[in-house]
């Protein structure tokens, strides 16, 4: 077994450091894993500059990351589903399986959830990990450790697309082209919607957004009123659309979901902004508009391997930037700067693998 387990640890506030720590042992229903690939995600991001995001508040020292995949190494001796050399993503949330959340099958709502880099449960970005093998989704052959690790984000399109009930048919729109708002558009065309919109103010975004399969871009200008939007948005649809997505958290772009949304249709809320927003509820109830959050996934993992299995997504353009953990500090400064308009870092704890990269 190797001893080398360098980590990339959170000590406060813009303070990462690399270490090293001891290679854990599986608990009986735990896996221990080969780490290989880990995408930098905003919540990454903004415990790095600010030392919290909402409640949650980095007071010890974090090992970082939480969306990964890798190989299976050793596993627990009441694990029965994966083997030593399973290639396997990691579902970063471990549910409870016993409150009553977890019973009605809403897992993702369970009030102990431990989560991978959310404080105080260390996270993944380090070479050894331990995992419950309950949340570990064997890989097909024909996916990458890069698809293993994207699968975080895109069960995030995945769960928002089946809370908004996207269908054939479905008339979408996706405020912001991050991320999660380029993951949202993959989902909604593989559930069958007949026509997307999706806005930003970064135009290289959307023009990613259109290789992806986007059938309208927008760019949001400074200019731009509320009001000048939504006209914006229903002329280039014909349309008002049947079911918008805010995956900014920006006020402005729910205040838009709300007025544009065709009336009877869904808002789905899946950015995370300010804890209090002033936003026009009455159009929604004037409108009859069902206006749902979308938290994290639930279940929705074997769909988007399927997706990914199958040929219906790739995700393969979504990543902009690769770096050795060694390069930790670089990746995450990339992502805060902007710099070469990065969309989805990953970060290769075992580049041992991948010499045609870091050769």
């Amino acid at each position: 077994m190797a001893k080398d387990n360098l980590s990339a640890v959170l000590y406060g506030i813009e303070d990462l450091r690399l270490e090293q720590r001891s290679i854990p042992t599986p608990k009986n229903d735990e896996v221990l894993i080969k780490v290989e690939v880990v995408g930098i995600c905003g919540s990454d991001v903004h415990y790095y500059r600010y030392g919290k995001l909402r409640y949650k508040e980095v007071k010890k020292p974090m090992l970082m990351g939480h969306e990964a995949s890798g190989q299976v190494v050793e596993v627990g001796k009441n694990v029965t589903h994966l083997k030593i050399g399973d290639r396997v993503a990691i579902e970063p949330g471990i549910a409870c399986g016993s409150c009553n959340f977890c019973k009605q099958g809403k897992y993702n709502l369970c009030l102990t959830m431990q989560f991978c880099a959310t404080p105080p449960v260390d996270g993944n970005l380090t070479r050894y990990y331990c995992h419950s093998a309950r949340f570990c989704h064997k890989l097909p052959d024909n996916l990458s450790f890069e698809d293993g690790a994207l699968l975080e984000p895109l069960a995030v399109g995945v769960h928002g697309c089946r809370r908004g009930k996207v269908t054939v048919g479905s008339v979408v729109l996706i405020m912001g082209a991050g991320p999660i708002g380029l993951v949202t558009l993959l989902s909604a065309k593989s559930f069958g919607a007949s026509k997307v919109i999706i806005l930003d103010l970064v135009d290289n975004r959307l023009q990613v957004a259109k290789q992806l399969g986007a059938d309208y871009v927008l760019t949001i200008e400074k200019h731009m009123s509320e009001d000048d939007i939504v006209r914006k948005i229903q002329k280039i649809l014909g349309e008002s659309p049947t079911i918008s997505f805010d995956c900014s958290g920006s006020e402005i772009c729910v205040r838009i979901v709300l007025k544009v949304t065709k009336r009877g249709g869904t808002a789905v809320l899946i950015g995370m902004g300010k804890l209090e927003q002033t936003v026009p509820l009455s159009t929604a109830l004037f409108q009859e508009i069902d206006v749902i959050g979308g938290y994290r996934y639930c279940n929705d993992y074997p769909t988007a391997i399927e997706f990914l299995k199958t040929g219906r997504i790739n995700v393969q353009p979504l990543i902009t930037h690769k770096f050795k953990i060694e390069d930790t500090l670089q990746a995450y400064e990339t992502a805060i700067s902007g710099k070469d308009n990065p969309i989805k870092i990953l970060i290769y704890p075992n580049k041992d693998r991948y010499p045609a990269i870091f050769s």
